[in-house]
């Protein structure tokens, strides 16, 4: 196909070539009505471009095929079957996946290191949940995705599973053996999903980890805002095989889906993907490059271990590594990566991508450059030498890998909707939790609706919330009273 068109993109030009006056929403009229003082800071471009996507950027009838031809090209460019572009993040995608492997009442195997986007597409639909536990890292209190053979176990414990669901590459980019799961589901006849939302340039460079459709998956999911050059909330469902029709895909989206999408999304989308195409393996060639150096400079830092493949990946540990996600290993500065996190915020505007009790981690991308990883490199110098300032750091109590394993009693959904109570923590032990307690990032929840509470994960949550750690989806965000199913 012709990479170099963006139908999207295309149309627009045409739109405003053709001076079209709108009588449909958006209601500020190509920023005729928008305030000025928005304006100003927005620009006139965004409100030019926000015009409907049909009966705007296509007719009514979508007779010129705008999105079709934009998705067909996006397929192509990365070699799947389908696309379906999709403006309300992978947070929304992800269920809308789900739900077109499984229904009300039926198994879905899902790794346990899943975002809250998945558990939430388990109170949505009443999917069981089969949990397949991740590769725990004891020493680094560190959880990796679970392996193929975790998997082919739960299969023969549930062989009436509808199909499974990977989270790879995690926040930390570690990343699964995706060909053997891959190999695995379709040995039952099942289809595998993969949550692949901080992998949207895997596809894009031989040296990154293998994408999801290379390594045979037949659904993935991917945030183009994460790691590509998408706006927020812009996401791509990627297909193919034939455990999944993508006509069934297509309903499950425009049943979560918006009827007002984004065309600003599209077209930031469209864009993205003829870059990739025309220059992607350049690019990737200097951030790899860029990456390494990084990884190097802020290794001779005393106090910080950049991790790599060495500690990340071997046997009952991940399987491929993505070098662009830097994660830094502070614990012997004797503060937490929340703490470092703040101050190099304070002190040098510097964001970090996630922070943990003992870790920071920077997310590169082809963006990046010798100026801004220059400025990073500097900022955790100086948080470095002045680690004394962030000294001592309240402490997190970590449990082992058995106590943080809660045992789920009921399904997500009976617990989410059913009677609820809100417990002081002490009393919220034995309970089960009617809320997701999630720390922020990464955004995998410690527990789930319908997981029994017990006293290790309880003080993990509000120790960590003390120490800095953000809970954002609790009732308490303070974690002082826990939202439990209320007992007769």
């Amino acid at each position: 196909m012709d990479h170099s068109q963006a139908p999207v993109l295309d149309a627009l030009v045409a739109y405003h070539a053709e001076n079209q006056t709108p009588f449909t929403p958006p209601g500020h009229k190509q920023g005729r009505g928008a305030d000025p003082r928005v304006r100003a800071i927005l620009g006139d471009a965004v409100f030019n471009s926000d015009v409907l996507a049909t009966s705007g950027l296509d007719d009514r009838t979508q007779s010129k095929g705008v999105l079709a031809k934009a998705q067909e090209l996006m397929a192509d460019a990365v070699g799947a079957e389908h696309t379906f572009f999709s403006t309300c993040g992978s947070s929304l995608s992800v269920k809308a996946a789900m739900l077109s492997v499984a229904g009300p009442h039926e198994k879905l195997l899902v790794g346990r290191d899943a975002h809250k986007s998945v558990v939430s597409g388990l109170v949505l639909a009443g999917i069981v949940p089969i949990w397949v536990d991740p590769q725990w890292d004891a020493g680094r209190h560190l959880a990796h995705p679970p392996s193929a053979d975790a998997f082919r176990t739960a299969f023969t414990e549930h062989p009436d599973a509808r199909g499974a669901l990977v989270t790879t590459p995690t926040p930390y980019g570690t990343c699964s053996d995706l060909s053997a799961i891959a190999d695995i589901c379709h040995a039952h006849g099942v289809p595998l999903i993969v949550d692949e939302a901080w992998g949207a340039h895997l596809p894009f460079h031989p040296d990154l980890p293998t994408w999801a459709m290379d390594a045979g998956a037949d659904l993935c999911v991917t945030s183009v805002h994460k790691m590509g050059s998408g706006l927020e909330q812009s996401s791509v469902f990627h297909l193919q095989g034939n455990l999944i029709e993508p006509a069934v895909l297509k309903n499950r989206e425009d049943l979560l889906g918006t009827t007002s999408p984004s065309v600003l999304i599209y077209a930031a989308l469209d864009g993205w993907r003829r870059q990739m195409v025309e220059h992607g393996h350049g690019l990737y060639d200097n951030a790899l490059a860029l990456a390494a150096r990084v990884r190097a400079q802020l290794g001779e830092i005393e106090g910080m271990h950049v991790h790599g493949r060495e500690d990340f990946c071997g046997p009952r540990l991940a399987t491929d590594l993505d070098p662009l996600q830097i994660t830094v290993d502070i614990t012997a500065l004797g503060t937490t990566g929340y703490r470092i996190a703040d101050w190099i915020r304070e002190h040098h505007h510097i964001n970090l991508h996630l922070s943990d009790h003992r870790r920071i981690s920077a997310q590169l991308t082809h963006a990046d450059d010798h100026r801004s990883t220059e400025a990073l490199t500097a900022a955790l110098r100086d948080a470095a030498a002045h680690a004394e300032k962030l000294r001592p750091a309240s402490r997190v109590q970590v449990p082992d890998p058995c106590e943080l394993r809660l045992e789920q009693v009921m399904l997500p959904r009976d617990a989410f909707f059913g009677r609820t109570e809100q417990v002081p923590l002490d009393e919220a032990v034995g309970r089960i939790s009617a809320e997701m307690l999630t720390p922020y990032p990464p955004g995998i929840p410690a527990a789930l609706p319908g997981e029994r509470l017990n006293t290790e994960v309880l003080q993990y949550l509000h120790s960590g919330v003390e120490a800095g750690m953000v809970v954002p989806d609790a009732a308490d965000t303070r974690i002082r009273t826990v939202r439990v199913s209320a007992e007769d």
